[in-house]
């Protein structure tokens, strides 16, 4: 199974995440499967792949719960949810 979660970058005090689609039983600091965006937690800037996340997510990608809060803030579970629901009518 597929996991949409954080990998820590950065030096000690100043953490710095990369936001990666990883297999569930990786390592925190493991290989990836891919890179979806970044995640600076001092000046609270995210940056994302829209469109890989979205990808990762239709194919049944589980996100973490930090992950899910950030996808959230930045619009992007709203756009799968409408997305499956579409298809699910047609």
């Amino acid at each position: 199974m597929l996991k949409i979660r954080l990998s820590r970058m950065g030096r000690k005090k100043l953490p710095f995440y990369r936001i990666v689609a990883m297999k569930s039983n990786t390592k925190r600091d493991g290989k990836p499967v891919s890179f979806l965006g970044t995640y600076d937690p001092v000046s609270k800037n995210v940056t994302l792949k829209e469109d890989e996340v979205v990808k990762y997510l239709k194919n049944g990608a589980q996100p973490t719960r930090t992950t899910m809060a950030l996808l959230r803030k930045q619009g992007i579970l709203a756009k799968v949810e409408a997305t499956v629901k579409v298809e699910a009518a047609q």
